[in-house]
């Protein structure tokens, strides 16, 4: 299955950008591959900016999540997926 660039809303309120996809998984396994996620974060002036998730912790670029954790999935706006191209590039 292809990865698609998408906002991802996490149910603890991250906001993050990735590629995504989906893997097949037994029931109750992270069943969504996220590869090069950045967390989407608002500066001091209001500035959204991207910041590569979890990177005080790993340097890993792909993270499987459950689904379950999802609040929901929506297409990035322009801008957003400029400075994301711009980072994992």
């Amino acid at each position: 299955m292809e990865a698609t660039i998408k906002t991802i809303v996490f149910k603890n309120g991250t906001i993050v950008i990735s590629q995504i996809e989906e893997v097949e998984s037994e029931l109750g396994e992270p069943n969504c591959k996220l590869i090069a996620p950045c967390e989407i974060k608002k500066g001091i002036t209001e500035d959204v900016y991207l910041q590569n998730w979890l990177c005080d912790y790993t340097k890993q670029s792909e993270f499987l999540v459950n689904s379950d954790s999802i609040l929901t999935i929506i297409n990035p706006n322009s801008d957003i997926i400029k400075k994301y191209i711009d980072i994992i590039s």
